[in-house]
């Protein structure tokens, strides 16, 4: 159980992000097709309108806003606003991909002792902000000082891939 100290919660991993949509439809698009998760089966008990996509080692679970026309509109892409972040082995594969799919997106550039991670932030068809970035470059160290286990080594393979990787490493 990483990051359990003293009275924390015995907790294993991300599970998943709810989010409510003002069209589950378009941000099933946009979640399969954009960030490439894909639709899983959820519980036929549910009564309310949604879907669950998984990849990554995560699940988003996609709920339909009771009222759409009430929900907030954000313009403004602001990386101090709430947002969930995925790491990718091509920032400018990413980029390239923004401009031909006419997502617009900002960049930004954190700098850390001479190490460097670049940042593209952009919104989802309901103002959620994404960021995809290069975030293993900077170091995961606690302020105590010890090293943690940094995003890319989690693992995000299929159970076949991860059968592969597995038998690789005997």
């Amino acid at each position: 159980m990483l990051g359990a100290k003293g009275g924390a919660l015995p907790l294993a991993s991300l599970n998943h992000i709810s989010l409510v949509c003002r069209s589950v439809e378009r941000s099933l698009d946009f979640y399969q097709n954009v960030l490439g998760f894909l639709p899983i089966r959820r519980p036929g008990s549910f009564d309310f309108t949604g879907a669950w996509l998984f990849n990554y080692g995560i699940g988003i679970h996609l709920l339909q806003s009771e009222d759409p026309e009430k929900m907030p509109r954000k313009r403004e892409i602001n990386p101090k606003d709430n947002h969930i972040s995925f790491q990718c082995e091509s920032l400018s594969l990413v980029e390239g991909k923004l401009k031909e799919m006419g997502i617009p997106y900002i960049q930004r550039r954190v700098e850390e002792g001479g190490i460097y991670v670049d940042q593209l932030f952009f919104h989802d068809p309901d103002g959620f902000m994404i960021e995809i970035c290069n975030c293993d470059n900077l170091p995961v160290i606690s302020l105590s000082g010890e090293p943690i286990m940094a995003c890319k080594r989690v693992m995000s393979l299929f159970p076949q891939q991860q059968q592969q990787q597995a038998a690789l490493q005997l």
